[in-house]
């Protein structure tokens, strides 16, 4: 009877086990496409670092823009070079909040994220479509937005302003591990 008793506490406290505090990824993958006449241009960075606060309802992005990597090189050099000028503006960033979050929710769900995104020192308010999944130990948050060219001051030359989409697609994934200070 004991056995069986101290069994099911155990099973217990691990079907209810609370999330932590803070998760983190080092290693979280964003991409971008934008669509052009000429060829398109696409990008994959897999070291965005992230923090994930479930008790805050809060996320916290980071993302060094020399890290995207594309399939010219030539592209990525105008990348960093002439669009996004690395060297002034290394990094990318958004702080949000998750609407409508209960941490303790095991499963999918699809929720948005609304925060303050920054690219080249602009920072603009957006709202993402993200689907969070946590299995108990790690949350898994994946999804895409959005961003149009001019809210963020990226120069185009006029002479391929025709042959270059206004608006970019970003897509991220996120696997986050528990975190303390």
């Amino acid at each position: 009877m004991k056995k069986t008793l101290l069994l099911f506490l155990i099973a217990l406290s691990f079907g209810f086990t609370k999330p932590k505090k803070q998760y983190l990824t080092r290693n979280g993958e964003v991409i971008f496409f934008s669509y052009a006449s000429a060829e398109n241009i696409k990008a994959k960075n897999n070291q965005a670092l992230s923090l994930l606060d479930v008790k805050e309802e809060k996320v916290a992005v980071n993302i060094l823009m020399r890290a995207f990597e594309f399939e010219k090189s030539l592209m990525q050099e105008h990348f960093n070079d002439s669009y996004i000028e690395s060297d002034i503006y290394p990094r990318a960033t958004f702080e949000g909040t998750i609407l409508n979050f209960n941490p303790e929710l095991r499963g999918k769900r699809t929720r948005y994220i609304k925060g303050a995104f920054t690219l080249r020192g602009i920072t603009n308010t957006i709202k993402i479509k993200a689907d969070i999944d946590y299995d108990g130990y790690q949350y898994i948050i994946t999804g895409e937005t959005s961003i149009d060219v001019k809210d963020y001051k990226i120069k185009i030359p006029q002479i391929l302003s025709s042959k270059i989409a206004k608006t970019v697609k970003i897509t991220f994934n996120f696997k986050y591990d528990s975190y303390e200070k």
